[in-house]
């Protein structure tokens, strides 16, 4: 018997299904020689510091660093019972092979190894590594498992990265706790993204805008600029710019040179996610995190999409076999017209679409073999999944081809200067045209034309700040950290392992940054809160650098490719850990609470914060020590009989009320009497049973014919 774990209770049965596992028996499904069961995502995780010692349960900085040597694993509470449930598989006696089928990736091979370790298991193991959920790739897959020692280092990594994020996470967090009485926590990714939200609100606040002034020339509806060698002339002192209008006013003005040249512009590479995320922020406002739900829906429900968890925008070259099958699901969707120009003829077989080289675990997300379902999907996974088609087809269509016109004309010894373009083919835009602004082109000019009567003007504008980060403009700043960095060697590495985090992680790390209070979006800016510039300023400048964070990644891959030892590294995190939380604790800084309020506890004295969670409204004592807390308010699943939206529970135990933000206030006991005066009331449901039983129309149609076809 071979017992297969997956990652999940959905993917699990779907591999139940492709191998004919269709008896179901505790927490799996079994047949045809096959176990099929499931984690659900992590069963076990690093052990917790008081489980290597009590006197690490509280929260000193005598007890830091905490230095656990070795580390150990334990069982999630919450997730208990699935555990003992694959740990009995495990060790089922008839059990002659494991095969690990959690995702393919550093993560997924970690969910399945800490289960395999902690169930203190030794049987052989094989290795499921697919890209897509499509009938055809878990059939090949499973013809073609790995040993599973193929994978070891993949798994060291991921532990060493775990132990990682125990070892700085946690003393760090610690150590601020503890120092500033704060609820304050640190991280080797979310503290450097962080800072780059941070960094840039100074830039901001520091930026003083400036007058600017232009002189222009129009012609023909044409605003042309003054340029020399190629750059914008500007004047920041207004006299400057009106003694030139007035030098050029009595002016002829005349077309010293017009160039055409033709152009080219290549489609876009592939998507992977972090790419795939920015589009979907830009085009339709969703976030990093909504993308990657909406991805792996497609990819483990609809199976519609490849693999989303992806860092490479290049496919292999054993995929070009397949591309026919990929296309003709697509022929009769809304991009028909260019799948069928595609089918007609050999697919083209660039360097930018196929690549080896650039692709490590996973190749670029794209439609697999699958019809997709439209009526059953969501309009989010409509759009996402329309993009990911987009940027498949148009990779395998021609080049856009554009003459780029540039008209100078000159006054005197000045050029004014204007560009514009005019599409010739449209090649892999003709599926892009809604994305991109209108091209604009120029109207006939001739070299030696004389202008008659030339407008010269002068205009004005202000220089502005840089823009703050959208989730779009953060995930490019987190995949490119290396421009923040000015030492070469770390750019190369920050370059190589593609920035800070993963395109896995980006996602939850920018939602964890809003969840604990740190950063906040306002229509699609992104704004560091006060607790998030004070931590900022806490935290050793030693952690809030990419360059650290790039370092780790780099030395990650190479414990995932062989070249360094998990040992090697966890000792010098050993190291690091020691030396930040010396910082922290050595440090003479404040922290100014933003949420104090007036009020004093009545147990210590000390002054009440207001804690704002999206349910409930607290007041919780200043002092971490004292474990005073009083709910304000609580949001209710009961709605407001005028608005309908859901009442707030105010007021002290003994007198409550329901208040809604529209101004309807009652007290609770008065609602609820109110409520079971109306119990005898017929609901919606009973209005309708009542209307069926009378036999009355529905104005069902369907309903009516399928309850005279029961009838019949």
């Amino acid at each position: 018997m071979k017992l297969v774990i997956a990652e999940k209770p959905s993917v699990g049965k779907e591999l139940a299904r492709i191998l004919n596992a269709k008896t179901k028996v505790q927490g799996a499904l079994m047949g045809s020689g096959y176990v099929v069961t499931w984690a659900l995502g992590h069963l076990v995780t690093l052990a917790s510091p008081e489980q290597y010692n009590k006197a690490w349960e509280n929260w000193t900085l005598e007890a830091l660093p905490m230095l656990p040597n070795p580390f150990k694993t334990t069982v999630i509470k919450e997730t208990y019972r699935q555990f003992n449930v694959v740990k009995t598989w495990l060790r089922n006696k008839d059990l002659k092979e494991i095969i690990i089928a959690t995702d393919a990736g550093r993560e997924g091979e970690l969910v399945a190894r800490w289960i395999i370790k902690e169930a203190n298991v030794q049987k052989p193991m094989y290795r499921l590594w697919i890209s897509s959920m499509t009938d055809s790739a878990i059939r090949s897959g499973f013809q073609n498992l790995k040993k599973a020692s193929l994978y070891d280092n993949l798994y060291y990594s991921a532990e060493a990265r775990a132990i990682a994020d125990w070892l700085i996470g946690i003393n760090v967090t610690r150590a601020l706790t503890c120092k500033y009485n704060a609820q304050l926590s640190a991280g080797r990714v979310q503290t450097p993204t962080l800072a780059m939200i941070v960094d840039r609100e100074k830039e901001i606040r520091a930026f003083i805008p400036k007058t600017f002034y232009q002189i222009v020339l129009l012609a023909k509806g044409v605003r042309f600029q003054w340029e020399e060698k190629g750059q914008t002339k500007r004047f920041f002192a207004e006299t400057a710019a009106k003694d030139l209008l007035q030098q050029l006013t009595p002016l002829q003005a005349k077309v010293a040179n017009v160039e055409s040249i033709r152009k080219k512009e290549i489609p876009p590479l592939l998507y992977d996610l972090t790419e795939l995320q920015r589009d979907a922020n830009r085009f339709y406002g969703m976030s990093p995190k909504e993308t990657l739900d909406v991805m792996q829906r497609l990819y483990e429900y609809h199976k519609v999409l490849t693999y989303p968890r992806t860092d490479s925008r290049y496919l292999t070259t054993d995929i070009y076999d397949s591309l026919k099958s990929r296309f003709l699901p697509m022929q009769n969707g809304p991009y028909g017209k260019n799948v069928k120009e595609l089918l007609a003829k050999p697919f083209r077989q660039s360097k930018r679409i196929f690549n080896n080289q650039e692709v490590s675990d996973h190749h670029a997300i794209i439609p697999t073999e699958m019809v997709p379902r439209y009526h059953d999907f969501s309009s989010k996974e409509e759009k996402i999944y329309a993009l990911v088609c987009k940027r498949f087809i148009s990779a395998f269509l021609d080049d856009v081809e554009y003459m780029q016109t540039t008209v100078t004309i000159s006054a005197g010894k000045y050029s004014f200067v204007a560009r514009g373009k005019s599409i010739i083919h449209w090649g892999w835009k003709a599926i892009n045209q809604t994305e991109d602004a209108p091209e604009p082109s120029l109207p006939d000019f001739k070299i030696g034309e004389i202008l008659n009567n030339p407008k010269f003007e002068m205009i004005t504008g202000k220089t502005e700040s840089p823009a703050r980060y959208t989730e779009a403009t953060l995930l490019s700043a987190m995949e490119d950290a290396g421009k923040f960095v000015d030492n070469k060697a770390l750019k190369e590495a920050l370059t190589k392992v593609s920035g800070i985090g993963t395109p896995a992680t980006r996602a939850e790390i920018i939602e964890r940054l809003y969840e604990v209070g740190y950063m906040e979006l306002k229509g699609k800016s992104i704004y560091p809160t006060s607790k998030g510039e004070q931590l900022i300023s806490l935290v050793p400048n030693l952690l809030t650098s990419p360059a650290l964070t790039a370092a780790w990644e780099l030395r990650l891959e190479k414990i995932a490719s062989g070249k360094e030892k998990k040992d090697d590294f966890v000792k010098s995190m050993v190291q690091n850990a020691k030396e930040l939380v010396s910082q922290v604790i050595s440090q003479d800084k404040t922290y100014r609470h933003d949420n104090m309020t007036k009020a004093k506890c009545p147990d210590c004295g000390k002054p009440l914060l207001e804690i704002n969670k999206p349910k409930v409204q607290l007041l919780v004592c200043s002092d971490r020590s004292c474990k005073y807390r009083k709910t304000l308010s609580v949001v209710t699943e009961i709605r407001c009989p005028n608005c309908k939206k859901k009442l707030k529970m105010v007021g002290s135990s003994d007198k409550k009320f329901y208040v809604c933000v529209c101004g309807y206030k009652v007290n609770t006991d008065t609602f609820h009497e109110k409520q079971k005066e109306n119990k005898d009331n017929m609901n919606k449901r009973e209005v309708e049973k009542y209307i069926r039983s009378q036999k009355a129309p529905t104005n069902q149609p369907f309903s009516d014919i399928w309850d005279k076809y029961k009838n019949s």
